[in-house]
C-alpha cells in the first residue's frame, strides 16, 4: 500500500530542535554568547552546545530516566490500589462500585493535566513542574493511606491523579527535547512503556503487599517508590529549549525576546487552545474524532482489566489476590512486545520509503502501520478472552489473551499519537492531542465502574464479546486515515496536510504537542 501523495509545500521536518516558534526553522540561529541571541527564535541552533540534543549521551539518559521513573510511579499508584479494593469495601463500609470510584477519579484527575501543564511549562520549563507537582502527588498518596473515611479517600485519590498527571504529560516533551525526531515512533515506544509497565506492576506488587500488610500499605509502597524516584531526580537538568535560553540569558544578563507561546499568552487564549478548540475538534475534525474515540475505547478496556481480571480469575479459577496480581505480568510482556514491534516496523519501513522518495520526504501516514496490525490483535484477543475464561479451559489461555490485548493496545496508542504529533500546525496539534488525551482518560475512568455489572448481567463471555464487536468496528480507522488522512487534514481549518522530512535533523515550529500525554498518557 502506497503512502498518500504529498505536495512540495506540505512537508515538515522532525519536531525536536525547534520548539514552538512562530516562524520556520532557521539553521543559522546564533550560537551561545553571540550578540544576536536576544532576537533569536527560541529554537536552539543544532550547533549550540546548550541544545539538549547536543548533550552527552549519559546526560540524555539521566533526564529520560527521571521522567520515566516519575511516570512509572504515577501509573503504579493508579493500579496498586486495586489489590485492596475488597478490603476497602469492608473497612470503609461501602459497596464494590463505590470502592472502585477512587480508582476512576485518579484517572479523571490525570485527565486535567493536558489542560494546564502546557501553560505551566511555557512559563517555568519542565524541570520545575516535575519537581513541584511530584511531591504534591506524593503527599496525596500519603493522604490516601491515612484516610479514615471514604470521602477523604476519594478526595486524596483524585488530587493524587491531578498532581501526578503532569509527570505523564511532560515525559513526551522531555524525550522530544533530547532525542532525535528521525524516528518518532521509536522514542514514543520507549516512553509509552513507563505508563504500561508501571500500571502492570501495580497489581503484581500490590497483591503481595496487600496480602501481607493490608490495603493501606499499597499506598505506602507507592510513596516509597515516589521517594526513590525523587532522589533520582537530584540534579535534573532543564530540557525545554525555551527555558534553557531564558536561563542562559538571565545568567549572562542579556535581554532575550522570544515569540509568543503557541499555547497562548492570555487566559482566554490558553483556554481557547486547550479547552474550546479540543471540544470543537471532537465534533468537527474527522481524524481527531476517529482517533480520540478509538483511543478512548481502548483505554476504557485496558483499565477495566484491573477490575475484571481479579474478579474473573477468582470466580472461575479460585485465584487469590497474589495469583491474580501475577497474571498482570502478561500485560507487561504485551507492552514490551508492542514497543519492540512498533520500533521494528518503523525501522524497516522508514528507510525504505525515504529511499524510494525522490526528495526524501514521506507522509506521516506511514506512522499508522503499527495501528493497522494492533487493531486486529485487539479484536482477536477480546473474543479469545471472552470464550476461553472457563473452568474447562486452563487459566493460562485468558491470561495469554490479555497479553495479546495489551500488545495490540499499545501499538495502536503509539501509532495514533505519533501520527497526531505532526497532523496539524502547532496550535492545532496541541488542541488535537489535548482532545485525545483527556477524552481517553475520562472514558477509562467510566468503564471500570460498570464492568462488574456487565459481567453479571451479560455473563463474562458476552460482556467481553460486546467489547470485541465494538473494537471490530474500529479496525478500519487506521486504514481510513492512511488513505484519506492527508486529504482530511488539508481541508481542516486548523492547518494544511503535513508530511515528515526524515532526513533532516532540524525541526518544525512545534513544541507544545510534546506536552500532551496520553497516555498514562501515555501512556496512561
Amino acid at each position: 500500500m502506497n503512502a498518500p501523495a504529498t505536495t512540495p509545500n506540505d512537508h515538515i521536518a522532525p519536531h525536536h530542535t525547534s520548539h514552538d516558534s512562530q516562524g520556520s526553522m532557521d539553521t543559522s540561529l546564533p550560537l551561545k554568547g553571540t550578540r544576536d541571541e536576544p532576537s533569536a527564535w527560541h529554537n536552539m541552533s543544532p550547533r549550540d552546545p546548550d541544545n539538549p540534543q547536543n548533550w552527552p549521551t549519559y546526560r540524555k539518559i539521566f533526564a529520560s530516566s527521571v521522567s520515566f521513573a516519575f511516570a512509572l510511579v504515577v501509573a503504579f499508584g493508579l493500579t496498586s490500589y486495586t489489590a485492596g479494593i475488597t478490603a476497602i469495601v469492608k473497612d470503609l463500609n461501602v459497596s464494590m462500585t463505590a470502592a472502585i470510584v477512587p480508582f476512576s477519579l485518579y484517572l479523571v484527575g490525570i485527565a486535567f493535566a493536558p489542560l494546564y501543564t502546557p501553560h505551566l511549562a511555557e512559563l517555568f520549563g519542565r524541570s520545575a513542574i516535575y519537581l513541584l507537582t511530584f511531591p504534591i502527588f506524593s503527599l496525596f498518596i500519603l493522604g490516601s493511606a491515612l484516610s479514615q473515611n471514604f470521602a477523604s479517600l476519594v478526595i486524596c485519590r483524585f488530587l493524587a491523579g491531578f498532581f501526578g498527571g503532569p509527570s505523564l504529560v511532560l515525559i513526551e516533551g522531555t524525550f522530544a527535547d533530547v532525542w532525535s525526531a528521525d524516528y518518532t515512533v521509536t522514542y514514543y515506544s520507549f516512553l509509552g512503556l513507563a505508563s504500561y509497565i508501571g500500571a502492570g506492576l501495580g497489581p503484581v506488587i500490590g497483591g503481595f503487599v496487600f496480602a501481607a500488610k493490608g490495603w493501606r500499605w499499597t499506598q505506602y509502597v507507592t510513596l516509597m517508590m515516589a521517594l526513590a524516584a525523587y532522589l533520582l531526580s537530584i540534579g535534573l537538568p532543564e530540557t525545554y529549549p525555551r527555558e534553557v535560553m531564558r536561563r542562559r540569558a538571565r545568567r549572562s544578563r542579556v535581554h532575550l525576546e522570544l515569540p509568543q507561546a503557541q499555547s497562548g499568552v492570555t487566559l482566554k487564549e490558553q483556554a481557547t487552545v486547550t479547552i474550546f478548540h479540543p471540544l470543537r475538534m471532537l465534533i468537527s475534525e474527522p481524524a481527531v474524532i476517529m482517533i480520540s474515540f478509538y483511543l478512548g475505547f481502548n483505554f476504557a478496556v485496558i483499565f477495566q482489566w484491573f477490575i475484571s481480571v481479579p474478579v474473573v480469575l477468582n470466580l472461575t479459577y479460585n485465584y487469590d489476590v497474589k495469583q491474580a496480581g501475577l497474571a498482570f505480568i502478561a500485560a507487561i510482556g504485551g507492552a514490551l512486545f508492542a514497543a519492540a514491534s512498533s520500533i521494528a516496523i518503523e525501522r524497516l519501513t522508514v528507510p525504505k520509503l525515504t529511499k524510494k522518495s525522490t526528495d526524501g520526504i514521506i507522509a506521516i501516514e506511514t506512522r499508522l502501520f503499527p495501528a493497522m496490525m494492533g487493531s486486529f490483535l485487539i479484536t482477536a484477543s477480546l473474543f479469545w478472552i471472552a470464550w476461553t475464561a472457563s473452568p474447562k479451559i486452563a487459566s493460562a489461555s485468558p491470561i495469554l489473551g490479555t497479553w495479546v490485548y495489551v500488545w495490540g493496545n499499545l501499538m495502536v496508542l503509539i501509532s495514533l499519537v505519533s501520527y497526531l504529533f505532526d497532523a496539524y500546525p502547532p496550535r492545532g496539534t496541541l488542541s488535537a492531542l489535548t482532545a485525545a488525551a483527556s477524552l481517553r482518560l475520562i472514558l477509562a475512568g467510566f468503564l471500570p465502574l460498570v464492568i462488574i455489572q456487565m459481567i453479571k448481567g451479560l455473563t463474562g463471555a458476552w460482556a467481553f464479546s460486546l467489547l470485541g464487536f465494538i473494537s471490530a468496528a474500529c479496525i478500519p480507522i487506521p486504514f481510513m486515515l492512511f488513505k484519506w488522512g492527508a486529504t482530511l487534514r488539508s481541508r481542516s481549518r486548523h492547518g494544511q496536510q503535513r508530511t515528515m522530512a526524515s532526513e533532516m535533523n532540524t525541526s518544525s515550529d512545534v513544541h507544545v504537542m510534546h506536552d500532551i500525554a496520553p497516555k498514562v498518557e501515555g501512556a496512561v
